[in-house]
């Protein structure tokens, strides 16, 4: 039996139609448009591509997105001072940073810098503290949309046996920490683990966030898990996940493609982090 295909572009769509409605009503009672900053560092291709698909989210949802475009050789005092700047001004209700930065610039320095009521991405020390403590904060987009995954699709997390390879603060730990919270029994798996296929073969839940094409294939899956795969790489053109598609797909249970999965989730959350800083900074009850 094939794996059930996960449509992470529908899921993405129902959130979006339901922030556009929610933006509407928020508009037409505060009468301020919900704005989202995010600062682009250099010309990077890929993170150029990212930015254009947040603006064109944005839009479709009537969030106003403003993109600041700043010169790879900027200091690290100038980006510190437009974020000071974006902080204290009260028409923007969304900061994000777009990653990767420059090395010369040090990464979580500047995202310490956002205020954490703005931090659409939940990547500052408070919202990272806030998930950590059990404490309601801003969750980081990917692991939240995948969280809206496994909910959609009523697989359950408690009691299961979750395994994360790969340890990022952008995706592996916070979404460890969220499947800990639903009662998973989590272990997170890493470049230096020993026996990695014995480990993940063992998961009844399995997220991929490696960066490495094709890496998980079928010696790593247990017949009828369910498979998230957070990877995507440019290879011949051809866009690849961590996870061997067709490798797995008649041994899992569900797994998400490569696109079509997880990347469409990421940016509806982040139009609902963005209301959500909105409502915060307004006094709307989320």
């Amino acid at each position: 039996m094939s794996a059930v295909i996960i449509d992470g572009k529908a899921l993405a769509a129902k959130i979006k139609d339901k922030v556009k409605e929610d933006v509407e009503a928020l508009v037409r009672k505060q009468r301020i448009i919900p704005h989202l900053a995010v600062i682009l560092i250099g010309s990077d291709p890929a993170s150029q591509t990212y930015v254009r698909g947040k603006e064109k989210a944005c839009e479709k949802v009537g969030i106003k997105s403003t993109v600041i475009k700043r010169e790879i050789d900027i200091t690290e005092a100038e980006i510190l001072d437009l974020i000071d700047e974006l902080n204290e001004d009260k028409t923007v209700h969304g900061i994000l940073l777009q990653l990767p930065i420059p090395k010369h610039l040090d990464a979580n320095k500047i995202i310490s810098r956002i205020d954490p009521t703005k931090d659409v991405d939940g990547f500052t020390p408070t919202n990272v503290a806030k998930l950590t403590s059990g404490y309601p904060g801003l969750v980081p987009c990917t692991p939240l949309g995948i969280m809206k995954i496994l909910d959609e699709y009523n697989i359950q997390i408690e009691g299961k046996r979750c395994v994360v390879i790969g340890r990022s603060q952008i995706v592996g730990k916070p979404m460890a920490l969220l499947l800990l919270k639903a009662n998973g029994t989590v272990t997170i798996c890493h470049s230096k683990t020993k026996e990695l296929e014995k480990v993940a073969k063992e998961a009844d839940i399995l997220v991929a966030a490696t960066g490495k094409p094709k890496m998980v294939d079928i010696n790593f899956v247990k017949k009828g898990a369910v498979l998230i795969d957070v990877g995507i790489s440019k290879v011949d053109d051809k866009l690849l996940g961590d996870i061997d598609f067709e490798s797995v797909k008649e041994v899992a249970g569900y797994i998400t493609p490569v696109p079509g999965g997880v990347g469409p989730m990421t940016i509806a959350c982040l139009l609902e982090n963005t209301v959500s800083c909105y409502k915060s900074i307004l006094g709307e009850k989320s």
